[in-house]
């Protein structure tokens, strides 16, 4: 929806609200007219069910509206006598329209001195949870949401099993642009695995202010821009159309900013022409032929070499390694040689971006590639076009059709275009395990999602024993940074006793006096 349909659908609602709801203003001692006019109605009515003011902001917060308003209506129909089960099941389930038969049918009377607390204990228990959902869907949603690393793309800086957070707050908090969907969950519920949101209506793409932008080589959640799938990691043929932000949550590096020329030379990224260095606890793996004496590499040494993934095939391994490690594995003595496997330029991959056969690449050689900055202006032609097609037609809702050599968007000739937002080039360390823009091009920001920052938790289901599970060392650990990961989790433990220490203190205290 547009902003001005979004307008007209918000003058309905008024419209809709007034007529159901103005007799009741007026026999709580209101005017007629203050049922109508737009967001003041809200607040008068805040004043009628004896709420704060505040939670008229609440109602206009996608997701957390969908909350709110059975609070409303509940509310509403309290503070007019209706205090039964009954009548808070039906101001519920008819969407509120239940006020309407108690504004013209029913002579109820306002309730001047209504208790707001609970008449019974189930109500207060299902009070207490609905505002403990709407205020973790607010962080969830603004401020910090939690995530858990499903694959080994980021394999070292990121394992299988860690439970992250994720920050909105740094490069700004985008506003849902689902309306209806499930609170706290992604694409699909829980166990069912059913969709956990309805298509329309769509809010515009809205972002609240970061305060830093992306740089080169953070690690970055975004939104899978080609996701097409039922849920995260669906190998079924089943193909659904899904709004920005139901789209799978991936994590990779950020290796390429907006205006950045890319390159990957035998594996090493080159960004402007520099070969990139990155951060000392990214571990760049590749996949590596490792050839024996005939005697069989055993358990030990694969983990002194910090092996995460091989096999053995005859008398080789297939073994991925970081360059570090190879090196190191090279020395073995039972170790005939050790080669990393780098594909070669030359051979049409259509599986690579820009997938045209004009761009023979591969994922170890590829390039040179522009990365998009928004207000940059581009050459369009049947060279470009392959790189540019998706970011004008579907990320910038465009009109793209072609005739021969000639270019069109939205009717008109084309010889150059103007990018509205920014691009990203996100990759994986693991280089020959990672699903990423080398397949499917440019992140959009409008996919971007936010920045991990904390991880909470790491759980290594491969490892015997429970106690062998938890990764201890990992545990409270920050994403970003330089040097080893040190844990906080003794420093929060302490803080917690202490915390708990004080209050038990001023409890008895209190008691006392």
């Amino acid at each position: 929806m547009t902003m001005i349909e979004w307008f007209i659908f918000f003058l309905i609602i008024q419209v809709i609200h007034f007529l159901g709801t103005w007799k009741l203003y007026v026999k709580a001692g209101r005017k007629p007219w203050e049922a109508i006019v737009p967001i003041y109605n809200g607040i008068i009515l805040m004043k009628i069910i004896k709420r704060p003011s505040w939670w008229i902001v609440l109602l206009f917060i996608p997701i957390i509206n969908l909350l709110m308003f059975p609070v409303i209506w509940v509310e509403t129909v309290r503070s007019f006598g209706k205090y039964k089960t009954i009548d808070s099941f039906l101001a519920v389930l008819t969407l509120g329209f239940y006020i309407y038969y108690l504004n013209y049918v029913e002579n109820v009377t306002y309730v001047e001195d209504r208790s707001l607390k609970s008449r019974t204990e189930l109500g207060e228990w299902v009070s207490s949870i609905v505002f403990a959902i709407i205020a973790a869907t607010i962080v969830h949603t603004y401020f910090m949401q939690p995530y858990t690393i499903p694959t080994s793309s980021l394999e070292k800086s990121l394992l299988i099993g860690d439970f992250l957070f994720v920050s909105k707050f740094h490069y700004g908090a985008r506003t849902p642009m689902t309306t209806v969907a499930a609170p706290m969950v992604h694409d699909s519920l829980p166990l069912t695995k059913m969709k956990s949101y309805l298509n329309k209506p769509q809010l515009p793409y809205f972002r609240i202010p970061g305060f830093e932008n992306i740089k080169r080589n953070e690690i970055v959640v975004f939104n899978w821009p080609v996701d097409t799938v039922r849920f995260f990691r669906d190998h079924s043929n089943i193909h659904i159309d899904k709004p920005i932000d139901k789209k799978s949550n991936y994590v990779k590096r950020c290796v390429g900013i907006p205006g950045d020329s890319l390159e990957i030379k035998d594996g090493y990224i080159f960004i402007n022409g520099e070969k990139t260095v990155l951060p000392d606890r990214a571990k760049t793996q590749y996949m590596h032929k490792v050839v024996t004496n005939g005697q069989q590499l055993n358990g030990t040494t694969l983990s002194r070499y910090n092996v995460t993934e091989g096999h053995f095939q005859g008398d080789f391994y297939m073994l991925n390694l970081t360059d570090e490690n190879a090196a190191k594995l090279s020395k073995n003595p039972i170790v005939k040689s050790v080669t990393k496997l780098v594909e070669p330029k030359g051979n049409y991959n259509k599986s690579i971006f820009p997938h045209n056969e004009q761009y023979a690449w591969s994922i170890d050689n590829y390039g040179p590639i522009y990365i998009p900055e928004a207000g940059k202006t581009v050459e369009i032609n049947s060279k470009t076009l392959p790189f540019y097609k998706r970011i004008i037609e579907v990320y910038e809702n465009n009109d793209l059709t072609t005739n021969g050599d000639e270019i069109y968007i939205n009717g008109k000739l084309a010889k150059t275009y103007t990018f509205k937002q920014n691009y990203y080039w996100m990759m994986g360390d693991n280089r020959h395990n990672s699903e990423d823009a080398r397949y499917w091009g440019y992140v959009p920001f409008d996919h971007i999602v936010g920045k991990p920052v904390f991880i909470w938790f790491s759980w290594d289901s491969n490892a015997e024993g429970i106690a062998n599970k938890i990764r201890w060392e990992r545990v409270f650990t920050t994403v970003h940074g330089t040097g080893e990961p040190v844990s906080y989790l003794y420093y929060f433990l302490g803080a917690l006793l202490l915390w708990f220490g004080y209050s038990s203190f001023k409890k008895r205290k209190n008691k006392e006096e």
